[in-house]
Order: C-alpha cells, then structure tokens, then sequence
C-alpha cells in the first residue's frame, strides 16, 4: 500500500512538472498581451505623437494664433505649451521630420490679457521659458503672441498675433483614446484600423 501511494505521488509530481513550462508559457503570453493592451491604450491617435503622457500634432497650415488655437481645439487640444527643455526638443524634432528645417510655429502663449504675464492657452502653469536674448520686447506694443524656432538659436520669441504661422497643437495622450481593448484581438483590430486610412484635417 505504501508503495502504490508512493507511485501515485512520484506520477503527480512529475506531471505538475512536465505542466509547469506550458502554464509559464500561458501567463508569459497573458503578460504580453495585457502590455500591448495598456500600450495601445494609452497611444496617441494617427497623426499625433507621444511626450510625457501629452500627444503633439504639426500643423503645417500657416495661420493666424487664434486661428491656429480654435484648430486645435477643434481636434481636442490646445496651441502647445512647454514645460521643460526636453519637451521643447521633442516638438522641435516633430517639426524638423515633417519639413527637415526648424521651421518657426505657433505655440500657446500669449500676454494680450496682461502685457509681459505670459499665459498658455491650455490653462497650465507657466514655470518654463526659453525667450530669445532680449525678447519678449512687444515690438511696437503689438507682439502678444508666442512663436518658437526663432532666430539662430531656435528660441522663443513674441510676435504679432495676426501673423500666418504653423502651429503645434497638444492635448493628453488620454483625450484620444477609447475603451481599452479587452483582447489581443481588439487591439490588433484597433491598429489595422487606425493605419488604413489616414485623413489629415488640413487638406
């Protein structure tokens, strides 16, 4: 009788271990997949590009900063703004792979409410500047609105809002997205979808 329950033991333990490599298999797969799930899920729609949880689109139309502001806004975002020298060098490098030249473009400040209180369009604190030596000088008392790509250095500079720019829009990476997918198959659905087809607003 000890023997036969010996036996019976030894074949358990050997056909948990012989399921082991499969069930690790299994949750490897689960792992990935739930990845790919919050990936995509906290993505960027098409067109636009990831930063710091923020989606940043170029748009190459030139228009005036209001203009440029209700652009956005009609695609659920704002003019950008900046928060650090990263995120500055993150849209620069938007703009230079869409023209291959730092192009100068409208970005979400402005200090026509209160002449030199800087304020951005989208409501967030203004704690980051790169100004250009000597600027904003409100040239003219007529330069309320905020550009980038300025001059030899690329800096910030303030110009005349009725100028004709292009413009960076922002808005969060999570503005854009929908119900999470619950199935590698939903997301694999979800990207052939969004690659099919591509209608840019602006043509």
């Amino acid at each position: 009788m000890l023997t036969v329950c010996v036996l019976v033991c030894a074949m358990m333990a050997l056909t948990r271990a012989e399921a082991l490599p499969e069930e690790k298999a299994v949750k490897d797969d689960q792992a990935a997949e739930t990845d790919l799930v919050k990936r995509t899920y906290y993505g960027c729609s098409g067109g636009w590009s990831r930063f710091n949880r923020r989606c940043f689109h170029f748009v190459p139309k030139p228009m005036t900063w209001a203009q440029a502001e209700r652009n956005c806004r009609s695609m659920g975002g704002n003019l950008a703004s900046v928060h650090s020298m990263q995120e500055y060098h993150e849209i620069q490098r938007l703009i230079m792979t869409a023209t291959y030249e730092y192009k100068a473009a409208w970005l979400g400040g402005s200090d026509a409410q209160e002449e030199n209180v800087w304020l951005w369009s989208d409501g967030r604190p203004f704690h980051y500047s790169n100004w250009c030596h000597g600027e904003p000088n409100n040239y003219r008392r007529l330069q309320n609105c905020m550009q980038m790509n300025h001059a030899a250095q690329k800096c910030w500079d303030d110009l005349q809002c009725n100028a004709h720019l292009p413009s960076i829009c922002a808005k969060r990476a999570t503005d854009s997205c929908q119900s999470p997918p619950s199935t590698l198959t939903d997301v694999l659905k979800l990207i052939f979808a969004d690659s099919s087809v591509f209608v840019s607003l602006l043509s």
